[in-house]
């Protein structure tokens, strides 16, 4: 269990100059750009009279969850049943857990977390799930509420195509445990397609299978009041008038990272509405050589599913960074750069935010150089 008090940073809480005080490696939240990342995504879907169900895995945090449904999100989808429990203690409303449940183990504690008055919906993707969520819904007294899981783009997870997902969908409603309530549709690869019009036209294709669907499961008189799915990345496409979506499950908006940063979320001249708001703070450890210095934060502390971290502050222009080893980064310097020092520190925007997060037991909530609190990665580390 993460104790704030305890940790090596805490005597800087409230500190005006604490950044550079800070002991490293340290997982950095600039707070007003978290704010103001929040505050823009949750007026877009609005005005485009769409919601927004922020995913949870991005920040793993109940506080950044709250800050997310007081800004007006619907609630908060889930990938994992540790997950939802942890939202579920915290008090956290309209939780979605988006993946399927398939062992005996998970479904006593889905059926724990409702009999405690969890606000939850649920996915499906297989009619063998159908008997046990209706079991749990019969002995509760009150319908399991589910989506169906539709694979959109993505074989991950979700029926492979609408027929299978009209049959789905008459199972589950076939059994008076289950509340059919929409389907789910992530179009995972979508999102980080590099071009905003390449990206687009990908995405309506996807909208006309999705929307066929939807459109025949009405037509057998299974109304969808939640077609729920898309991302950061196709946030803008998600949302255009003729879209089947009713919601979007966005995650990385709040923090961006080195792969999304990149790319061009809208179209014309607002193409990058977000700003980078998560940062891993590092110091040189080392710097005999002219052109290179040594970094405490390597391979343990950065997601190396994507590209190498971004030097952000710190560092000369032109200056890179990569991991070197588990404890050590490597940053190479441009011919001419004045060489750093040992002690100085740099800031590094994260590579993939998600499974970086997952790498810390906390963030440091940044408001300038003051540290303004310390909050735990509340459901880090859990199964």
């Amino acid at each position: 269990m993460f104790d704030p008090a305890r940790h090596p940073n805490a005597a800087l809480i409230g500190q005006a100059d604490a950044r550079v005080r800070l002991a490293t490696p340290a997982l950095l939240i600039d707070l007003p750009a978290l704010e103001r990342n929040i505050a823009a995504m949750a007026a877009f879907v609005a005005a485009r009279g769409r919601g927004v169900r922020p995913h949870f895995k991005t920040h793993k945090s109940v506080e950044i969850a709250r800050r997310q449904v007081a800004a007006g999100a619907r609630g908060i989808c889930c990938a994992t049943i540790a997950e939802a429990e942890v939202l579920a203690r915290a008090g956290i409303p309209g939780i979605l857990l988006c993946t399927p449940i398939a062992t005996v183990q998970r479904l006593r504690r889905l059926e724990a977390l409702l009999a405690a008055g969890a606000d939850l919906t649920v996915t499906a993707d297989n009619p063998a799930a159908a008997p046990a969520l209706a079991e749990i819904g019969r002995r509760l007294g009150r319908p399991v509420r589910v989506l169906v899981d539709y694979a959109l783009g993505n074989q991950r997870t979700g029926v492979a195509d609408a027929a299978h997902a009209f049959a789905l969908a008459g199972d589950l409603t076939a059994h008076d445990g289950i509340r059919f309530r929409g389907i789910q549709a992530y179009a995972g690869p979508l999102q980080h397609v590099a071009t905003y019009e390449e990206r687009e036209a990908q995405g309506l294709k996807l909208h006309a299978e999705l929307k066929a669907a939807v459109d025949g499961l009405a037509e057998r008189g299974l109304k969808c009041e939640l077609v729920t799915g898309g991302g950061t990345g196709s946030h803008f496409i998600d949302t255009l008038p003729d879209s089947p979506f009713t919601e979007i499950q966005a995650g990385s908006y709040i923090f961006m990272d080195v792969d999304y940063d990149r790319c061009r979320l809208r179209p014309g001249s607002n193409a990058q509405p977000f700003e980078p708001a998560l940062f891993v703070r590092a110091t040189v450890i080392t710097a005999n050589h002219p052109d290179i210095a040594t970094t405490d934060a390597g391979l343990k502390r950065f997601a190396t599913d994507g590209p190498v971290p971004r030097l952000y502050r710190g560092a000369p222009e032109g200056a890179t960074y990569r991991p070197w080893g588990d404890e050590f980064g490597r940053i190479d310097l441009p011919k001419g750069a004045k060489p750093l020092a040992v002690g100085d520190a740099v800031e590094c925007l994260t590579p993939h935010c998600d499974p970086t997060v997952n790498l810390y037991d906390e963030f440091h909530v940044m408001d300038g150089d003051k540290l303004v609190a310390l909050w735990p990665v509340d459901a880090r580390g859990l199964i």
